[in-house]
């Protein structure tokens, strides 16, 4: 019994001096159960909306009031005209939502006994424009409730809604986007984490390291391979999501590419970092697979809506490449937007990339141990 004893006292002492491991051991289990206790939800918070209010009468003022004094809704601006209704969802992408009431809003409500407002929402996440389209449906009959006992007349609001972008709601429109962010960011770091690490685990560093080659180009020369081999998978990736799935480019075509190009650029930079950190290949692929899947299914705005996470969240996410890849891909590809409306995903890629090769480089050690 001693000796057995003796045993597990010793692996404790193993598994403690491994701080790595303790870290694994007891701080996944936090990160996960805050993940998912905060940033997956099926409710819709702190959406921004617009409002185009012709009328501008008490109705239409306590309507908007309630709106906004709601948890879900917050109104951030009025419009003059019903021309800026398009503008406004491509000049400010955090607005989902664009509330239009009728002209003479509470004199027909009165008279005729009838008004509508048309909800127009941002479809390209169908399953958001449609809870805030019931969120907004059930906050305009709570007040149609209040008219019927304070007037004591029959009175209906009829809202009407519109899905902008994506008028069929087509789950697909929403889902293409997110899984071509998934899927470059997994498979170029996975492919390109191990590379480095190969080359140590089968003794054929001490060969590059001889060679007169500097660090950049060795590093250039492992990525090189993998980013044709990530081109098929784009091209691949394009044909299935037109042709296949149905889902249209709407936007300009070269644009797509190049972002796309870069942030396969940014995804390996990420793999051939975590190369130069891991011991083992099993290591890297633990750290590009299981290490990069959470964050880039949770944080990166592909299923669940950023603005409805806690502050903090919302903070982290800015970090996950993929969520500025996805944003881009929404507006180019569902918005049908130009090149000039992803001028700052573009630069946050870019600034990832350069950082990436530069840490790259720092940790690229020229002398093996």
């Amino acid at each position: 019994m001693k000796q057995f004893l003796s045993f597990v006292k010793k692996e404790f002492f193993h598994i403690f001096r491994d701080t790595r491991t303790m870290m694994i051991i007891l701080g996944i289990p936090v990160i996960q159960m805050l993940l998912f206790g905060f940033a997956i939800t099926t409710e819709v918070r702190n959406v921004q909306v617009a409002v185009f209010d012709p009328s501008k009468d008490i109705s239409t003022e306590r309507i908007i009031n309630q709106l906004d004094a709601s948890q879900y809704f917050h109104v951030v601006k009025m419009l003059n005209n019903p021309d800026e209704i398009n503008a406004v969802f491509k000049e400010n992408h955090n607005i989902n939502l664009v509330v239009v009431f009728d002209e003479k809003f509470n004199e027909n409500l009165l008279h005729t006994g009838e008004a509508s407002i048309q909800l127009i929402a941002d479809a390209t996440d169908p399953n958001q424009a449609t809870t805030l389209s019931g969120y907004a449906t059930s906050i305009i009959n709570s007040y149609q409730q209040e008219l019927l006992q304070e007037y004591k007349i029959p009175i209906r609001i009829k809202p009407e809604m519109k899905m902008l972008y994506n008028p069929q709601i087509k789950s697909a429109y929403n889902f293409v986007p997110g899984v071509m962010g998934l899927i470059f960011m997994l498979i170029c770091a996975m492919m390109t984490s191990i590379s480095i690490v190969r080359e140590k685990e089968t003794g054929t560093m001490e060969i590059l390291l001889a060679s007169p080659m500097k660090p950049i180009y060795i590093i250039v020369a492992k990525a090189i391979p993998y980013f044709a081999i990530s081109i098929i998978n784009l091209t691949t990736i394009l044909l299935l999501s037109i042709y296949i799935l149905k889902v249209p480019v709407s936007g300009n075509f070269y644009s797509l590419i190049g972002i796309s190009l870069l942030f396969i650029m940014v995804a390996l930079s990420l793999g051939i970092l975590i190369s130069t950190i891991a011991e083992t290949q099993v290591a890297a692929m633990l750290v590009s697979g299981m290490g990069m899947i959470l964050p880039v299914m949770i944080l990166s705005g592909m299923i669940f809506p950023i603005e409805s996470m806690p502050v903090v969240l919302q903070w982290i996410s800015d970090i996950i490449p993929a969520k500025w890849y996805i944003s881009a891909v929404r507006k180019l590809m569902i918005q049908g937007l130009g090149i000039t409306s992803v001028y700052k995903e573009l630069a946050v890629l870019l600034g990832m990339g350069v950082f990436l090769i530069t840490v790259s480089l720092k940790n690229f050690k020229t002398r093996l141990n």
